[in-house]
């Protein structure tokens, strides 16, 4: 069984990385006027969706099985928002967690 489980673990956590090298070569292809923009007054920017979708993972995935998804010391609303000024280098920061 002690097999099988970290045969499980192994296999997420590389397809975890494959689909962030996806992520990584699809970023890659973005100047930086485009990471940015907000296509219309109500959309987000892929920079806004991207702090979104690290937060809600790093909370979800931290303390997995051991501790409720939505973590106290997650500030989703501040997710949303773009301080000034926003660079890609500032972003990976943020959104880049070891796999």
């Amino acid at each position: 069984m002690d097999d099988l489980r970290k045969h499980y673990i192994e296999t997420a956590i590389g397809n975890f990385r494959d689909l962030k090298r996806l992520a990584e070569k699809a970023l890659d292809q973005l100047g930086d006027d485009d990471l940015f923009r907000a296509i219309d007054p109500e959309a987000n920017s892929i920079a806004i969706i991207m702090k979104h979708m690290s937060g809600n993972m790093r909370s979800r995935w931290t303390d997995f099985l051991t501790a409720d998804g939505e973590k106290p010391d997650r500030h989703r609303d501040t997710e949303f928002e773009m301080d000034e000024p926003e660079t890609r280098t500032a972003l990976a920061r943020t959104s880049h967690q070891p796999i």
